[in-house]
């Protein structure tokens, strides 16, 4: 019988088990909290927009940069870090009228694909908010470039923006204006601006 050397057995290995160069791309990236934040916009009054933001962001990117559609998130947000600027609007926020963050104080989300889209990236996934889980798209950016830090770990940043209906998601507080127009609107639009570091 013929004998494999050493390095043909690895190969075939390689070619087997399919461990490429395209897996050896896929880095793991772990959210900077305090470089992160996920911002929202909603209507009020159908005249004016609130805008508030979440900065309790945590979870990790695994990223191939090769081959995006090996790439990957999983991220929850504290909830309770909800911030529009007005106290008494954050505390309303979180009571069982609108996100309920004695019961949910967590949102989360877990890609399930990421697809090219025009200059950027459509990365489906499940959100689950108000202890219901919906399909989401986010829409990111062309990922940034590797920056270094002093101790010559990389940082690459995230952007991605997308829009859900807060209805679907169980936060139905509503009333109607003189007008007829909803208080409260229904679109939330979202952007996530994402630091995260090589782990």
């Amino acid at each position: 019988m013929k004998r494999i050397g050493l390095a043909g057995f690895a190969a075939a290995m390689v070619l087997m088990t399919g461990a490429g160069a395209g897996h050896a791309q896929v880095k793991d990236y772990k959210i900077d909290a305090a470089h992160s934040e996920a911002d929202f916009a909603i209507k009020h009054l159908a005249i004016s927009t609130v805008h508030g933001s979440f900065r309790g962001l945590s979870g990790v990117v695994h990223f191939d940069p090769a081959n995006m559609a090996k790439s990957g998130v999983e991220a929850s947000i504290d909830v309770t870090t909800v911030d529009t600027g007005v106290a008494n609007r954050d505390t309303h926020l979180k009571s069982p009228d609108f996100f309920d963050t004695a019961k949910y104080p967590t949102m989360t989300f877990k890609s399930t694909s990421v697809a090219k889209s025009g200059s950027g990236y459509a990365v489906t996934g499940d959100l689950t908010l108000h202890g219901v889980t919906k399909p989401v798209v986010l829409m990111l950016e062309e990922p940034s470039k590797a920056q270094p830090d002093a101790k010559g770990v990389a940082h690459r940043g995230f952007t991605a923006t997308t829009t859900i209906k807060r209805q679907d998601f169980g936060l139905l507080w509503a009333g109607k204006t003189g007008t007829g127009d909803a208080v409260l609107g229904d679109d939330v639009k979202i952007e996530l601006d994402i630091e995260a570091v090589q782990m």
